[in-house]
């Protein structure tokens, strides 16, 4: 539903403190008269843009949590908790500061009661504003970042993550891969299933912290760490009798010599990294949007810096470049290059019906701490 909509169905209680905000000239007494005096107030470009502008960096957070969802509605519970998070220090009387957000943001003619007697305690967003500010807010972004021409040499892995789940599964279904009593693959097995990959990792050295990026993530390095979880999430492997082994799924895939999609890949890479990252999908929409063009990445990490959560040892620039961005490559939604300053980003052609086409709820979520 529009904002034309949802101003016809609001009391006119609440189009007058619309009204006062926006400092409209018209008639108090007058339904008519106030909607008309919003509408035209709000869908001047130069004022939109200057209410977008203006917003506090804990306004962007709250807005740009539901920026890029499809769910129509939202509890009254739902809108203080994603206020609160908002607000990445806590402080004393936090509840009543998320609730003045929220009244805030009806004020300015964002969020509006349900008016059906199913509805009047859920809110709504205007599909219209959501757009608006999706667009002005790319425009804010965009004046951040620092354009480049394509690099002479860069690395794209679109199908290559296919490629290698496809691999893994066959060596599985050809080898054995015996379990130590963590669950973990031996490490002269593990050396050799990554030296059959076609990206190269090494494994990774014991002492460091790692948690929180899936089921396995402590044992691998990143990228297989993924791999290894993904074909375990949808049950191609199993782990039993100290083994990992083919399930039935998995050995129908390599007989038929099947590749997994990249929208499923995409869609578990977001409920594994949503616990650390509670707003990563937003995020992934944010770097296709801003690298339709080359990008450096130094200038698209201190872009989107400020709406990313530092995650126990994890900063927010190490989230962004090694959870995001690398991960975004692996997943071949954005390539990588390095035109001799420093690296370079851009997001692949597929990456935008990808990202638009996954929406996972926080019930989704795989935690893994």
């Amino acid at each position: 539903m529009n904002l034309a909509d949802m101003l016809c169905y609001a009391d006119i209680h609440q189009l007058k403190k619309i009204a006062e905000h926006y400092e409209c000239v018209c008639s108090g007494n007058s339904k008519n008269e106030l909607i008309q005096a919003i509408l035209n107030a709000i869908n001047r470009n130069e004022s939109f843009n200057k209410y977008i502008g203006d917003m506090t960096i804990e306004d962007i957070r709250f807005l740009n949590s539901m920026l890029f969802e499809t769910k129509a509605t939202y509890s009254l519970e739902d809108l203080t908790a994603r206020a609160s998070q908002a607000r990445f220090t806590p402080v004393v009387g936090g509840g009543d500061l998320s609730r003045a957000m929220i009244s805030t943001f009806k004020q300015r003619g964002w969020i509006f009661n349900g008016y059906s007697h199913e509805t009047k305690y859920v809110f709504q967003i205007p599909d219209d504003l959501k757009e608006r500010a999706c667009n002005a807010l790319e425009g804010r972004f965009q004046s951040h970042l620092d354009r480049v021409d394509e690099p002479p040499a860069y690395r794209d892995e679109q199908h290559v993550m296919a490629d290698d789940i496809l691999y893994f599964l066959r060596y599985v279904a050809q080898e054995d891969v015996p379990l130590t009593t963590d669950g973990v693959i031996y490490k002269k097995v593990l050396n050799h299933i990554l030296d059959g990959m076609t990206i190269k990792e090494q494994p990774i050295s014991r002492g460091g912290w790692r948690f929180g990026y899936g089921r396995r993530f402590r044992d691998y390095p990143s990228r297989f760490s993924f791999l290894y979880d993904y074909c375990y999430y949808n049950e191609l492997i199993r782990e039993h009798d100290d083994q990992a082994q083919l399930t039935e799924t998995g050995q129908k895939l390599v007989t038929q010599n099947r590749k997994e999609e990249l929208g499923q890949m995409f869609r578990l890479w977001i409920r594994l990294y949503k616990g650390p990252i509670p707003n990563i999908l937003a995020l992934t929409h944010w770097v296709q949007r801003l690298s339709t063009r080359w990008v450096t990445a130094s200038s698209l990490i201190q872009c989107l810096s400020p709406m990313v959560k530092p995650f126990y040892y994890d900063t927010e620039e190490t989230i962004i470049e090694q959870r995001i961005l690398q991960m975004m490559m692996h997943l071949g939604l954005i390539r990588i290059g390095d035109n001799g300053n420093g690296k370079v980003v851009q997001a692949t052609q597929s990456s935008l019906s990808i990202i638009r086409g996954v929406k996972v709820s926080d019930d989704e979520v795989i935690t893994s701490f």
